[in-house]
């Protein structure tokens, strides 16, 4: 029996990588040359060698990438242009262009129908109580109804088209109310004009229009065509006629240029185109020393203020003839 070898066999170590790689790239470089000599002894031409050079395109792609504003395009522009023909793409499509819409107007109507976006109730301050009711018919809102949904300046719109408001303000507040904050004109005086009596403010603006004069008794009228463009004017002379208020009547516009101060009993007293206010304290003070408009008087004309002349009845004459000499100037007619 032949003695058993108790040595141990061990595989050979395999060489390292970079060697091994080496030992490939040379077996390969004897196997291109091999097949050149090979080649040769059959005649054929040699193969060219590889050129390590770039080609005429590649070297031209690698100056135009070096360029910034090529890069600059390639990076930030190009990939926006190409999301933009997408969606372009998609959106020819008609069906798409509908879903996307009906999509568009579903989230809409869900957001704006909210509880948080909905109007409930209407306020109304600073207006009288008619006035409220007139605000809340032009409104016309339909409650509940998603603040989204209301059109404030038409609203506003047909708000300040009524007569009695001057100024009008609308917001929406917190609880899910209209606010309307109105203020409205006070009238000052009644314009007996064209289309009846109607109620003005100081700037002659029509406020309402009145059935009766006795409505407001407490409020001057005034008459004639233009007096509506003449409150102010009128206003002042009103208040130079205290002394004498409570006699007058009213007072009439003659030719939209001047007035007439109505009285009871029948006076008239006829104020100048220019400076009435004066021409009417001048009255006020000669019937305060004379009793001027206790007496038989049907009008004192001032329109031309160097010669004012008294209309008296046939009765009183005698009368004013007594006060003559008080050297006023009076002609008597």
């Amino acid at each position: 029996m032949q003695p058993v070898n108790h040595m141990q066999f061990r595989p050979a170590p395999q060489p390292p990588t970079q060697a091994r790689r080496a030992v490939e790239g040379g077996s390969a470089l004897v196997s291109e040359a091999v097949a050149r000599v090979m080649g040769a002894r059959k005649g054929e031409a040699p193969a060219a060698p590889r050129n390590p050079a770039p080609s005429r395109t590649v070297y031209r792609m690698n100056r135009l990438w070096l360029t910034p504003s090529f890069r600059f395009f390639m990076r930030r522009i190009a990939p926006v242009l190409a999301i933009v023909a997408c969606v372009a793409l998609w959106f020819a499509d008609v069906d798409h262009r509908q879903s996307f819409n009906e999509s568009v107007a579903a989230i809409k109507r869900e957001v704006q129908n909210r509880p948080e976006f909905m109007v409930k109730l209407m306020a109304v301050d600073g207006a009288s109580d008619g006035l409220a009711e007139e605000v809340r018919d032009v409104a016309h809102v339909d409650f509940p109804i998603s603040s989204f949904e209301l059109d404030l300046e038409g609203m506003m719109e047909r708000i300040e088209a009524l007569d009695a408001v001057a100024d009008v303000g609308l917001r929406v507040r917190a609880g899910g109310i209209l606010q309307i904050d109105i203020t409205e004109r006070v009238p000052t005086v009644v314009w007996r004009g064209p289309n009846g009596l109607e109620l003005l403010d100081h700037e002659g603006h029509r406020v309402a229009q009145i059935d009766s004069r006795l409505d407001y008794p407490n409020l001057p009228l005034v008459a004639g065509e233009g007096a509506n463009t003449a409150v102010a004017e009128a206003e002042s002379i009103l208040r130079v006629a205290g002394p004498i208020l409570p006699r007058v009547r009213g007072l009439m516009r003659i030719g939209e240029r001047r007035w007439d101060v109505v009285l009871d009993r029948g006076q008239t007293i006829m104020l100048p185109e220019q400076n009435p206010i004066g021409a009417l304290a001048q009255v006020i003070a000669l019937d305060q020393a004379q009793d001027l408009l206790d007496r038989d008087v049907t009008h004192v004309d001032l329109r031309n203020p160097s010669r004012p002349t008294l209309r008296l009845t046939e009765i009183a004459h005698e009368d004013m003839r007594k006060i003559k000499g008080l050297e006023l100037g009076v002609s008597f007619q």
